[in-house]
């Protein structure tokens, strides 16, 4: 499932979330729930706007830490299963 980062610039935050491509996030309110963070003192209506979509395959912080793909695949990990990895 792709991650996304969002920012509200009512309240100057940025956060990262996971969702389906299909679906759309437009407001702090439903932002903060997805994140599972408290919306505190900002409106739930404050408008957030995406500002990354980095498909979340490989994290960018185990980019070149050694640390294997998501699937456990010491290969680069590909969509579909075409890599042959089983599990």
């Amino acid at each position: 499932m792709p991650t996304y980062d969002y920012v509200c610039h009512h309240n100057g935050r940025t956060l990262e979330v996971r969702h389906a491509m299909s679906h759309r996030v437009a407001t702090w309110g439903e932002l903060s729930a997805l994140a599972g963070v408290d919306a505190a003192d900002t409106p739930a209506d404050a408008p957030v706007e995406k500002v990354l979509g980095t498909g979340g395959v490989v994290r960018s912080e185990h980019l070149g830490s050694g640390v294997a793909p998501a699937c456990g695949n010491p290969n680069p990990c590909c969509g579909g299963g075409a890599c042959g990895y089983l599990g």
